[in-house]
């Protein structure tokens, strides 16, 4: 004889009191990683990695505030969000231009609210050899991905003193660890750039900011496509090869897999994680590479 407990509710696939107990405390817990009524700045993204990160912080809850150097990038982005069902703000601005960007700050405030999550998410690369490399160009590479970080966060670093709190998310690199042929102007400044991320946390820490970075491996986007066909015999690309068998993972990144890290570094999940590089690749860093055969 099969015997049912009718006062059993979990037993007819309903909740008991630790059940509901337990779905309580997940919903708390769960609440830490939530952007609700946050304002967020992401630099740079129309499109690629930056925009990765806004739509997720977009489906996190957070307002999305945005910016490019011209207004055919913004409206490409502002179409992009729209077609997700996101409404984005998006504004022109050089964020090497230190005038451009406390305009940009003062606007944003006015027009959207005190930004609570900054992103440095603009960046360039010239692939030149050291010695081919002209110093108007290293300049160039050193202004975008070390000099705009600093002109940015120091723009919003008061408003979230005056908020008491803040997160800021510089996107940096392998490079912030590695050397590689042809890219020194972006290893300095992605360099430079871990140990700025550094600093703010040291200074700024106790003002309740955060300042992190993310350090993202080999992504596949639009820009590195070519470097992924396959040849016409059939064959991976030789830089396809190399990145495959440098990475554990074998695979290239996708710009989803920066989403996750990005919304933990901007939540109140990681509020005690500060001056933090998250290395977003593969386990390329942990890795020697496989043995010759």
């Amino acid at each position: 004889m099969i015997c049912c407990r009718q006062g059993n509710g979990a037993a007819w696939g309903g909740k008991d009191d630790a059940g509901r107990k337990e779905e309580g405390r997940m919903s708390d817990f769960m609440k830490k990683f939530s952007l609700d009524s946050r304002i967020a700045l992401i630099t740079g993204a129309s499109y690629g990695i930056g925009f990765a990160i806004a739509t997720a912080y977009a489906e996190a809850g957070a307002t999305i505030v945005f910016n490019d150097i011209n207004q055919e990038l913004v409206d490409q982005g502002l179409a992009a969000y729209e077609e997700k069902g996101i409404r984005a703000h998006g504004y022109v601005c050089d964020v090497t231009d230190e005038e451009q960007v406390q305009a940009l700050v003062a606007r944003v405030e006015k027009e959207v609210g005190v930004i609570d999550i900054l992103v440095n998410n603009a960046g360039i690369i010239k692939r030149i050899p050291m010695c081919d490399m002209t110093a108007e160009q290293f300049r160039q590479v050193i202004d975008v991905d070390l000099n705009a970080p600093f002109i940015v966060s120091k723009a919003v670093i008061p408003g979230m003193i005056r908020k008491g709190h803040g997160k800021i998310i510089n996107i940096c690199s392998m490079m912030s660890e590695l050397g590689r042929e042809t890219v020194s102007a972006y290893a300095a400044a992605k360099g430079g750039l871990k140990m700025l991320t550094r600093n703010i946390a040291s200074e700024y820490g106790e003002y309740n900011i955060q300042c992190n970075g993310i350090g993202p491996g080999y992504i596949a986007t639009p820009q590195t496509a070519p470097l992924r066909e396959i040849q016409p015999d059939g064959s991976r690309h030789p830089f396809d090869q190399f990145i495959i068998a440098k990475t554990p993972a074998a695979r290239w990144g996708e710009t989803a897999d920066l989403q996750g890290p990005a919304v933990f570094l901007a939540s109140e999940a990681s509020d005690f994680v500060n001056g933090h590089v998250l290395y977003v690749d593969g386990g390329i860093l942990a890795y020697i590479g496989r043995q010759p055969q």
